[in-house]
């Protein structure tokens, strides 16, 4: 299996377009050991040939201009592409923008919870995927599809703890702002030639035993690594809200990811999805060694993992 990653920012990317934090300050300066990245997106693929897309960035267009593999083959005719299937782990804006690049009447089909899809209907814009051309597929917790165009890859929908998008929150819906199971998902994808699989879980609330279970013997776990600390936008003067107000996990503490992960079943782990604020973005920084050290890494754009 070939696992790419097209983004491996959080919403807004890095640098920020309106953000002048240290961090961003100092990419665009190009002080060294801090890397731009674009929006979070995945591509995999079982054989090489036929791809499907992990959430679709707002910068896909050009992730997908950058990565040779996806070019349309001219011997296959004036419009075609290696690109098949969509899946979408949540309907944040920084997930599902990226389809209305994909919007020129190319067959392929989206796969998603009902919640995620529900969000996609309620909004005309995304109309321009017309239905009797690109499919929207319901999945269900715990069942097990094979995306349209890719052979040799199944995937395995599972909810997770999470918050329901920032545009959808209601806040006379108490403290989870109508949130709902289905609202964010993980993804296990595994290549069914070796039996191996990936754990796909860019945006995560908290970690429980059934969780663990779950990714439990993964070659490959690609994590929500938004945050370092819980407080680290609020410290920063860049938003009122922690991280658990978001509904991600942070890195570090007692009820952090490194820690809460730490006896996880799982060969390799990588987090992805990382807000600008993070100071694990400068390779020097001390969060950057404590995480490394931690057995776990740090995604950049372009990055790919064969197992």
């Amino acid at each position: 299996m070939l696992v790419k990653i097209l983004g491996s920012a959080a919403g807004g990317g890095f640098p920020q377009w309106n953000c002048a934090c240290q961090n961003c300050a100092d990419v665009r300066r190009g002080i060294p050991g801090l890397t731009p990245r674009s929006q979070s997106s995945v591509a995999v693929s079982a054989e090489g040939d036929n791809w499907c897309l992990l959430n679709t960035s707002p910068d896909l267009r050009q992730q997908i201009a950058l990565y040779p593999a996806f070019a349309p083959a001219p011997e296959k005719g004036a419009r075609n592409t290696p690109i098949k299937s969509v899946v979408l782990t949540n309907a944040d804006v920084d997930h599902i923008a990226g389809l209305l690049n994909l919007r020129e009447g190319q067959p392929f089909s989206i796969y998603a919870s009902a919640r995620i899809l529900a969000a996609l209907k309620d909004n005309p814009v995304f109309n321009v995927l017309n239905p009797d051309v690109v499919r929207r597929i319901p999945i269900e917790h715990g069942e097990i599809f094979e995306p349209d165009g890719c052979p040799g890859l199944s995937v395995e929908l599972f909810t997770v703890p999470g918050k329901v998008a920032l545009y959808l929150e209601n806040p006379d819906a108490g403290p989870n702002f109508g949130s709902d199971e289905g609202d964010v998902v993980g993804l296990k994808l595994v290549d069914k030639t070796a039996g191996r699989f990936a754990c796909y879980v860019p945006g995560c609330a908290a970690v429980d035993d059934r969780f663990k279970d779950w990714m439990a013997g993964a070659s490959l776990l690609l994590f929500d690594g938004t945050l370092y600390a819980d407080q680290e936008m609020i410290e920063q003067g860049l938003s009122q809200k922690s991280g658990h107000r978001m509904g991600h996990i942070s890195m570090s503490g007692d009820e952090g990811s490194i820690a809460q992960l730490a006896d996880a079943r799982v060969e390799r782990r990588i987090f992805t999805h990382i807000n600008n604020s993070n100071p694990v973005l400068r390779e020097q920084s001390a969060e950057r060694r404590a995480v490394e050290a931690s057995d776990w890494e740090v995604a950049e754009d372009g990055m790919e993992i064969r197992f």
